[in-house]
């Protein structure tokens, strides 16, 4: 065990506590570190016990864990962790543990308190390590550790996955070199191979295309991410080995089935078949050609680009004109998300629908097919809420959230207990038609004795939702509330009818019935929105003051403030938004 392996110098000078110490030094200090191999799922140390070394990370991956299984953080390769419990005496407050298989260096306490005596600048790059994690901690935005290590495990050997794994490398290489190891070349090897061909290449895919069951057990190992294909026209099964379909086995580690489609479309109940064989978390994308290999790279390696609409009634037609001019400066999207009207139009997005289609078919869903024309005694609400349903079939049929070619969310508000619920799975329809209930204009949907109305009273521009999935960079269409109802009287209780009816011809009565609903129903989302839209890169926030939200007649107005808008944005953002995904601009109308 104490064997240390031939690159320990060199990992060393690549760790930032050690960066100012000489050649000669980080010779001496290998010679003191030990060399250790943490199994995964075993723990480095329990919350509550106090250090007693400092560990370096070489190969694999960590977890640091608040409770048994809330992951907090990953710790990357090169990194150190425990010198902070060391130097303060404080026991560890979250426990650590291996999420795969990692090789780490340790350095006892006694050999650490020397190091920092000699060399009092460790001491600094300590502190500013603590205080740097704390201020991120506290501004909840601890950057995630992206994922490295991939392991192509198909359901059986009648998956065609190599051809899979040479294009998916070959979409990685955009974001550094990728190397693909198969059975032939890594059976039998060593675990300080397997950490030299990482250490070499900034992506490694583990392809099993043999169905060995040792060699799919170290590509089990050796993963940050396990890739799952299957024919999604065959009957769902589970996978040879227990692992992938429990999620305490996988040990947090993120698992995306590939359900490869023998045509050009996704095949309706597939997804939801094969991800019955599942439990837990799990992402599932849909493969109906070449096409779709360079979005799923982007997906797994942390490099996405997702798109969030709001709510906003007749002025969310304003996404429309958004998504035209989005389309022809060429930004595509790999997840999108939205509340009310956004969840409606952000789903003929994820289904692929071109822009011409959605016009049309949005058009005759609103304007005229008046989905809020069926007025009824309010008992319940002002409308029956039948004709909105009615449009949502038609235009979406009975496929399921889970069907759509991208991946997409909706938002509702739970008036049952649950506050903001995201959907990402069921009838697409009966979601959308949750996601924009607005409470006493629609009736609320009642589905397994919950009661589901707009998503719009809690969440109205769900970025935080599309960050929390690891999507690298957020474009945003909000939509402003700003319905300013005034009164010209004071009063608490109405007049007689007669007389409410005259005051209303002359335009000096109360507030109308509509107005009142619609206004209150995005009033507690305010400040929500106001901190959503802080996590947005690009923000497209089209003036629509002129736009009654549920005037319908109007669309067309909406339609060309939201394509202008959106083309003086872009056009102001051009410097900042090459490459994809690392830029931070915040650009409001």
């Amino acid at each position: 065990m104490n064997m240390l392996p031939a690159d320990t110098s060199a990992l060393i000078g690549r760790i930032s506590l050690f960066a100012h110490i000489n050649d000669a030094q980080r010779k001496a200090l290998a010679e003191n570190l030990r060399w250790i191999c943490l199994p995964g799922g075993q723990y480095l140390f329990k919350a509550g016990e106090v250090a007693d070394a400092l560990y370096l990370l070489r190969s694999g991956s960590l977890g640091v864990f608040d409770g048994p299984t809330r992951l907090i953080r990953q710790v990357s390769v090169d990194d150190s962790i425990g010198e902070i419990s060391l130097l303060s005496g404080e026991p560890f407050r979250y426990s650590v543990r291996a999420l795969r298989d990692s090789e780490l260096l340790r350095l006892d306490r006694q050999l650490f308190e020397h190091l920092i005596e000699r060399h009092p600048r460790a001491m600094l790059e300590v502190a500013r390590q603590a205080m740097d994690r704390l201020l991120r901690r506290e501004r909840h935005d601890e950057p995630p550790d992206k994922p490295r290590t991939f392991a192509i495990l198909p359901v059986d050997n009648g998956v065609p996955v190599r051809g899979l794994a040479i294009q998916l490398a070959q979409a990685l290489e955009a974001y550094g070199s990728c190397l693909v190891v198969d059975a032939e070349h890594g059976a039998n090897r060593g675990s300080d191979w397997f950490a030299e061909r990482e250490a070499q290449a900034r992506f490694v895919i583990y392809l099993d295309s043999t169905g060995d069951a040792s060699w799919r057990m170290r590509c089990l190992r050796q993963a940050d991410v396990l890739l799952l294909p299957a024919l999604a026209a065959q009957p769902a099964r589970p996978w040879p080995e227990a692992a992938p379909g429990h999620p305490a086995r996988v040990r947090h580690r993120p698992r995306h089935l590939l359900l490869m489609h023998p045509g050009h479309r996704v095949m309706p109940g597939a997804a939801r078949r094969w991800r019955a064989e599942f439990s837990g978390e799990l992402q599932h994308h849909h493969i109906c050609g070449e096409s779709d290999i360079p979005r799923i790279a982007r997906l797994i390696s942390g490099h996405a680009r997702g798109l969030v609409l709001a709510g906003g009634g007749a002025r969310g037609l304003a996404h429309l004109g958004a998504l035209r001019a989005l389309r022809e400066a060429g930004h595509e999207f790999d997840a999108v998300g939205g509340t009310s009207i956004g969840a409606i139009i952000g789903a003929g997005l994820a289904n692929m629908w071109s822009i011409d289609d959605m016009m049309r078919i949005y058009y005759d869903a609103f304007v005229r097919g008046k989905p809020l024309s069926d007025w009824t005694l309010p008992f319940v609400a002002l409308t029956r809420g039948r004709r909105a349903a009615l449009m949502l079939r038609r235009a979406f049929g009975a496929i399921d959230i889970e069907d759509l070619e991208r991946p997409f969310f909706c938002v509702s508000t739970n008036l049952s207990g649950e506050g903001r619920v995201v959907h990402r799975h069921g009838p697409l329809w009966l979601w959308l038609r949750a996601s924009s209930s607005i409470p006493g204009i629609l009736p609320p949907v009642l589905h397994h004795g919950h009661v589901y109305v707009d998503g719009a009273l809690v969440d109205n521009l769900p970025t935080d939702v599309m960050a929390e999935d690891g999507i690298a960079h957020i474009t945003a269409v909000a939509i402003r509330a700003d319905i300013a109802l005034r009164a010209h009287a004071e009063e608490f209780a109405t007049p007689p009818w007669w007389r409410l009816w005259m005051r209303q011809r002359r335009g000096a009565g109360w507030p109308g019935i509509v107005s009142t609903l619609t206004r209150a129903a995005m009033v507690n989302s305010e400040e929500t929105s106001l901190h959503c839209i802080e996590r947005a890169d690009l923000l497209i926030t089209p003036p629509l003051e002129h736009v009654s939200m549920l005037d319908w007649k109007d669309w067309q107005l909406a339609v060309d403030a939201g394509y202008q808008e959106t083309l003086r944005v872009l056009s102001a953002s051009a410097p900042d938004t090459s490459p994809p995904g690392n830029e931070n601009l915040t650009v409001t109308g």
